[in-house]
């Protein structure tokens, strides 16, 4: 078994994301789109708007400014001309994936995740399943509001809970949960989004003929595939951090690894500092050096799954969107700033849509950092600036929080014109 070093993990981690592939020398096509998701594999979806929604900032951070357009096209507005690329299903979390990789995700793959407690509504509403397909293909794309409307007046699914008023947005009506039961299920895809909102429609009017013409995977050789994509993303992982990507379970994860390392698609290396055992893919590249910069969204690959960001990068990395305004650390909705292949500090961002700016709340300089403050602001705030760019926000604001505050509002007012 070979041993490699923590910054050798941490440069092949960096390149199988794609941070060492350029920027687009010029406007971003669907070909730099593909690039993207052939080193990702899928893109996380969140609802949180507070700067930008978590399946557009992956691609920025990676491409630079880029049309959101290429994105929505691809999964939400296909055409006989760009086809669809993407699909929404259940991977990590809710997410887009590639559409020839929908079938690997089905729920028999999967372990029954939240989508187990519904038995019992269900078994409440035996017929409301048939009936909001039904709606469905008579009537998709379509959200649950209109399909709970299209079915209350002739009571075709019977007495079920409407959303109550003023209700929070996980307090779903009885037919919003089971659209997301079915769609949890393949049993209903989803065709576009309006306002964030899913419309539901069948998967025969989502998905391409030939992915739905192809035999069901067995769940073994599915969960084999996707560990594979599990280690090209990663580039060398633990067998958590390859079970984490798509949320597979521990004993399938385990089996597939095995049958990986069996076929010579893993190798198994020692990373000095890991406590686990560590599989590299063998077509991972390890770059001579990582350089560059970009601004990470909470639910970017990268950082997402936490244990492993502090094992790779040495950065405590937590979301505190929950955690009460004088008990927060950074900040609400925080971005961690790689530089030259270091997380080397996070800003609080928020997009001022009525004002016209991308507000930092808070700027922090990791501790333990090589890199000169003067450098790093400067940096950090032509990112940001090309971040503001890129959302048609005139400028940047920079709060007082934070030790590295004064230094970025100085590097902000500072900075040359913005390119074209």
């Amino acid at each position: 078994m070979r041993t490699i070093s923590a910054d050798v993990a941490r440069r092949t981690f960096l390149a199988a994301q794609g941070f060492t592939d350029p920027r687009p020398s010029g406007p971003a096509t669907r070909r730099h789109l593909q690039r993207v998701l052939d080193r990702v594999k899928l893109l996380q979806l969140d609802s949180v708007n507070v700067a930008v929604r978590a399946h557009y900032m992956p691609l920025f951070s990676r491409l630079g400014a880029y049309p959101a357009a290429l994105l929505d096209e691809a999964a939400w507005s296909p055409s006989a001309r760009r086809p669809r690329l993407l699909a929404e299903t259940w991977a990590h979390e809710a997410s887009l994936v590639p559409v020839a990789d929908w079938p690997l995700l089905s729920h028999e793959t999967l372990p029954r995740r939240w989508w187990k407690h519904y038995g019992p509504l269900l078994e409440k509403h035996p017929s409301l399943a048939g009936d909001i397909r039904d709606v469905v293909a008579e009537s998709g794309p379509i959200g649950a509001g209109a399909i709970e409307k299209a079915l209350a007046p002739n009571a075709r699914a019977g007495t079920v809970r409407p959303r109550p008023p003023g209700a929070t947005w996980w307090e779903r009506s009885e037919v919003k949960r089971v659209c997301e039961y079915l769609f949890a299920v393949g049993e209903l895809a989803v065709g576009t989004r309006r306002h964030f909102e899913r419309r539901y429609d069948l998967p025969e009017r989502v998905l391409p003929a030939e992915v739905l013409a192809a035999p069901a995977p067995d769940p073994a050789d599915a969960a084999r595939a996707l560990v594979a994509r599990s280690a090209s993303a990663l580039g060398v992982a633990t067998e958590t951090d390859l079970r984490d990507y798509y949320r597979l379970g521990p004993e399938r994860t385990r089996t597939a690894i095995a049958e990986l390392l069996d076929a010579g698609a893993l190798e198994p290396v020692a990373v000095r500092g890991w406590a686990k055992p560590a599989y590299r893919d063998p077509a991972a590249r390890v770059p001579r050096a990582v350089t560059g910069r970009a601004l990470l969204c909470p639910f970017d690959p990268l950082v997402w799954e936490r244990e492993r960001t502090e094992r790779m990068f040495g950065f405590r990395y937590r979301i505190e969107i929950y955690v009460p305004e004088p008990k927060r650390e950074y900040g609400y909705y925080v971005f961690p700033f790689l530089l030259d292949g270091e997380l080397a500090g996070r800003v609080d961002l928020k997009a001022d849509r009525a004002a016209g700016v991308l507000r930092v709340p808070g700027a922090f300089t990791e501790p333990g950092t090589a890199i000169p403050e003067p450098r790093l602001a400067a940096e950090l705030a032509a990112e940001l600036q090309h971040m503001a760019r890129w959302l048609e926000l005139d400028g940047v604001e920079v709060g007082e929080r934070g030790n590295l505050a004064a230094a970025l509002r100085a590097a902000v007012r500072t900075q040359p014109e913005p390119d074209s």
